[in-house]
């Protein structure tokens, strides 16, 4: 069963964590278990405040890559940039339909 991790968080520095992201992309080519999709949300009642939701194909695929070191080195750096958050849930993929 697929699953989907979504993460909130406010910034100031969203071109800086992409930045980050761009590398940690980069260096994880290759790497099995990563995610399959991503999609970064910005509030438009507020700004700064973001949601990025990770597909994975599977649960384990994200514990996997949870307990990997390079997704704790690059969690800690694009923590630090945050100005509230980030906060994650966690959910399995219960339907999925393609509409167009």
């Amino acid at each position: 069963m697929k699953f989907v991790q979504m993460i909130e968080f406010e910034t100031d520095r969203i071109d800086d964590m992409r930045s980050v992201i761009e590398q940690d992309d980069q260096q994880a080519t290759g790497r099995e278990g990563g995610p399959t999709h991503r999609l970064v949300l910005q509030d438009r009642g507020n700004p700064r405040r973001f949601f990025v939701v990770l597909e994975f194909a599977s649960a384990e695929d994200a514990r996997r890559n949870s307990e990997a070191p390079q997704t704790a080195r690059t969690a800690e750096r694009l923590t630090a940039m945050c100005t509230s958050g980030p906060s994650f849930t966690d959910c399995d993929v219960r339907e999925m339909t393609d509409l167009k």
